[in-house]
């Protein structure tokens, strides 16, 4: 089975001012040469499929002289902050023909090489299984959630404040990875099937640089785990 990592990386964040090439704790061409660097080492990855209209983030990935990568120059009408998803979903099958997509994001700094390979190996295993057609990256929620209504993830008529750990999880989808074949892209225009397994990762793998403090938490933890 062919895994190709489609990496979309556009210019122009708004939120997060150039997110994807900035200097991150230290290391020159930031969570992008991060991001490639743990998609190379990863053997079940084939190819490395980076979509963008970033010239400096042609230019970090074309230094590191990598075979595996090969540099989609997007079209601008599907790179600025109004494309939709929904827009780059479609898209994906134009550059990518054949076998599984692994849709994952430069903003998920602690999603290495081994988890991409854990959730590589368990996809082609549920695949083989029957049981499920695609896979994403989740983080299990514990916690008391609630709506304007009240409470939305256990019963208050049973238990007003139950401990979190009987609690039922909710998912929230860290945007991670999202594993599916191309046929699911083709056919029913989305980066999962009907039924994904949950790939639950863990608060440090599950964390997503959205925002700006996002970024100074994101080299917090990563010097932290360093020293460590």
């Amino acid at each position: 089975m062919k895994i190709s990592a489609f990496l979309p990386c556009r210019a122009g964040s708004e939120r997060v001012p150039h997110k994807n090439t900035r200097s991150f704790a230290g290391i020159e061409g930031g969570l992008l040469k991060m991001k490639l660097r743990q998609l190379i080492a990863c053997d079940s990855i084939d190819e490395i499929v980076l979509s963008t209209n970033d010239d400096e983030v042609i230019r970090i990935a074309e230094s590191l002289s990598e075979p595996k990568i090969r540099i989609d120059r997007r079209p601008e009408h599907l790179a600025t902050s109004s494309t939709s998803t929904d827009d780059l979903i479609k898209y994906v099958p134009q550059v990518i023909k054949e076998g599984a997509v692994l849709w994952t994001h430069v903003t998920s700094p602690f999603i290495d090489e081994e988890l991409y390979s854990k959730a590589i190996d368990q996809y082609k295993q549920i695949l083989s299984e029957g049981d499920y057609d695609s896979l994403m990256s989740v983080m299990a929620l514990r916690t008391f959630i609630w709506n304007k209504t009240g409470a939305v993830n256990y019963d208050r008529d049973k238990e007003k404040w139950p401990r979190t750990q009987t609690i039922e999880p909710l998912f929230e989808i860290d945007s991670g990875i999202f594993l599916a074949d191309i046929d699911i892209y083709n056919n029913l225009q989305d980066r999962v099937g009907k039924k994904p397994l949950l790939f639950e990762n863990n608060d440090i793998a599950a964390f997503d640089i959205d925002w700006e403090e996002d970024f100074f938490i994101a080299e917090a933890i990563y010097n932290q785990l360093k020293k460590n």
